[in-house]
């Protein structure tokens, strides 16, 4: 995928230290997705730094989009974690802010 990126969408990636860091970083977050839709009430305050984490590559890319830096068809991924970002602030609102409150 590394040299596929630079193929496709030059030009070639030349930090590879910033790819897979970002690499991990996305597994990280995906796997807490996990936990915080396993339980939701408990893991509720993780759903604050999830939305950054989706709107810190949904703003960024729109604005790139517009500005010609960024291919449009980025804009697909973009609105999907923009869509989630909106979900999680949704969830955090309708949320109980602790198992009690929800009894």
């Amino acid at each position: 995928m590394f040299d596929l990126i630079g193929r496709k969408d030059p030009p070639p990636i030349t930090h590879p230290g910033f790819f897979y860091g970002f690499l991990g970083v996305t597994l990280a977050w995906q796997i807490a997705f996990i936990f915080i839709g396993a339980d939701p009430v408990r893991f509720r305050p993780l759903m604050i730094p999830s939305v950054f984490e989706k709107t810190g590559f949904a703003v960024p890319a729109m604005i790139l989009v517009s500005q010609g830096r960024m291919h449009p068809s980025d804009l697909l991924f973009a609105g999907a974690d923009c869509l989630l970002g909106i979900l999680f602030v949704i969830s955090y609102l309708k949320m109980p802010a602790s198992l009690s409150a929800s009894r």
